[in-house]
């Protein structure tokens, strides 16, 4: 279930808050296993209010078994019910929308050098194309909960091996977790000419697209031809290679036009655009409006004569 706009009312000032991986003291390295009830107060505790928005660097996997979860992530708000999952990876923009100590359930915090590059390079070109809420089908709910059984007493019998050998077997666990979630659908695993060239241009866009908008800039420093890389971006996400790395910018400068206070000019800065009149060009040519315009759509007050595309959905302004 899924429903946009409320969640977006009141931007905040400044920048949108980068939540680092911070193992509690005691807790082996690499990842924890939290109840959901507790997943509030272990935020609290390293100083983050999570009913605010932030952007983790770490993966936060979220199974629920008792209650519903009300988050919002990256536009999109979420009602997590019994048995569905919820996967929040790093860099995304998340909030919870609702009390979390009324559910129940599992949290699995872990940053991304904890998985190995197998389980990565599994994972990771069905995470580009799927929305984060998922809801298995009763044989694949069943599979996911007894491996999640099978992790969450593994961390809970640290003392059972030694720590190398237990931290091995909670990536292990996890890595079985995460392959079967990223193919739920049965969807087969890219082959190598089409998935190594997206994942490492993915990799590349996530770092420069705020420096270049140019496909052939990316091709010059991975080694690939334009040709290739619009080939694998459109077999991988649906789109051109042009069309990925200018959604990317569109999808930060959201970000920031939502969740801080930022001006425009200061955001068009951010994503590459040395003008504003640019960034504004560009943002309205994709969207159907201003970054002003969007920013007044978000927050439920759209200005006389706007209309844009938050999320798939376009709202026009009512006349004056």
């Amino acid at each position: 279930m899924k429903k946009n706009g409320q969640h977006l009312r009141g931007s905040v000032p400044g920048d949108i808050a980068a939540v680092p991986y911070r193992p509690t003291p005691g807790t082996p390295p690499g990842i924890e296993v939290v109840p959901l009830d507790r997943l509030a107060e272990r935020a609290r505790s390293h100083g983050i209010d999570p009913y605010r928005p932030s952007r983790p660097v770490f993966h936060l996997l979220i199974h629920v078994r008792v209650g519903t979860i009300h988050c919002s992530v990256d536009f999109s708000t979420h009602a997590i019910g019994p048995e569905d999952w919820l996967w929040v990876r790093p860099g995304q923009v998340l909030q919870f929308l609702a009390p979390l100590e009324d559910t129940e359930g599992t949290a699995v915090v872990f940053p991304d050098g904890f998985l190995g590059d197998t389980t990565t390079a599994l994972t990771s070109d069905a995470g580009s194309i799927r929305s984060g809420h998922m809801t298995p089908a009763a044989r694949q709910a069943e599979s996911l909960c007894r491996i999640l059984g099978a992790l969450e007493d593994e961390y809970a019998h640290l003392s059972d091996l030694p720590l190398t050998a237990h931290i091995a077997t909670m990536r292990h666990l996890l890595s079985v977790l995460l392959i079967r979630l990223g193919h739920l659908d049965g969807a087969a695993v890219m082959g190598g000419a089409a998935g190594e060239p997206f994942r490492r241009f993915r990799e590349a866009v996530e770092q420069d697209f705020p420096r270049t908008r140019r496909v052939e800039d990316y091709a010059a420093r991975l080694g690939y031809s334009v040709r290739t890389l619009t080939r694998a971006t459109r077999a991988a996400a649906g789109c051109g290679a042009k069309r990925f790395i200018d959604d990317r910018v569109l999808l930060e400068a959201k970000r920031l036009l939502v969740h801080t206070g930022l001006t425009p000019a200061a955001i068009g800065d951010r994503v590459g655009f040395t003008h504003a009149t640019a960034f504004s060009a560009f943002f309205r040519q994709h969207t159907g409006t201003t970054p002003t315009g969007f920013r007044a759509l978000a927050a439920g007050t759209p200005a006389s004569g706007d209309s844009g595309t938050i999320e798939g959905r376009t709202v026009h302004a009512s006349p004056a």
